[in-house]
């Protein structure tokens, strides 16, 4: 199967592990984690359809939970922006070099990383409209088309927005999800998940439901900051690693 090595299956596995445990414990994507460990040994094309796959469950139970919350006139932007996002995402996954995409997801982790630890002020959008919205929104489903970092932008405009956290979690977990279910839909269509694929997928299933119950657990139970601040230093690390050995 995909002529993977032990060592890799035992790390394809562990990255799913991490990757839902540290979901359900401290709230990080799930995307964001798996793209941490399996883009040193996957296709971005396979590891894009495995962090959409899972992210749909794991984030898709979430987002059941706040179904009453949801208020779908602040929601609708994002997700007409998510729609046309997404096939640009996937045209990029489809003709890019598998390369160019590592060292791009290499910098959004050091990115995404250097954000959450320093915070950085970077004023307030307040007073943006849904234009605004929705352009976060098509750049939100290129992201996640591309490299199945559904979500990222969306947590930061949210936040830049200044609504309440119950609020922009209503709106950037709706969000991402929905990009994961049109990216699903489109890897299908384009005949880009294959049946390596869906064995890897089966394979790490266990996994995710074990990390996720893990976590969930934990929670509450642990120094959330700090168990954040070392989840965010090794993301760091690994997008780093990306930049230098993705060429």
């Amino acid at each position: 199967m995909n002529g993977l090595p032990v060592a890799d299956l035992i790390l394809f596995v562990a990255g799913a592990f991490a990757a839902a445990f540290v979901t359900g414990l401290a709230g990080f994507a799930i995307a964001i984690i798996a793209a941490a460990f399996w883009l040193h040994f996957l296709p971005p094309t396979q590891a894009t359809a495995l962090i959409v796959a899972y992210g749909l469950i794991v984030q898709g139970v979430s987002v059941w939970k706040l179904r009453r919350a949801i208020v779908w006139r602040r929601l609708a932007p994002f997700l007409i922006g998510g729609a046309i996002g997404v096939p640009l995402g996937i045209l990029l996954l489809r003709w890019a070099s598998p390369a160019s995409l590592r060292m791009s997801v290499g910098a959004i982790l050091v990115l995404f990383s250097l954000y959450n630890l320093l915070r950085p002020q970077l004023g307030s959008a307040a007073r943006a409209g849904r234009v605004a919205d929705g352009a976060v929104g098509i750049v939100n489903g290129a992201l996640g088309g591309a490299t199945g970092l559904a979500g990222i932008a969306a947590v930061i405009w949210c936040s830049l927005r200044g609504w309440p956290p119950a609020e922009q979690r209503a709106t950037f977990q709706p969000a991402g999800v929905a990009v994961f279910a049109m990216t699903a839909l489109w890897l299908g269509g384009a005949n880009m998940i294959d049946a390596d694929t869906l064995w890897l997928f089966l394979i790490g299933l266990p996994a995710i439901g074990l990390g996720t119950w893990a976590g969930l657990q934990l929670f509450g139970k642990l120094d959330d900051a700090a168990f954040r601040r070392v989840v965010l230093v090794l993301l760091l690390l690994s997008g780093l690693s990306l930049l230098v050995l993705g060429r």
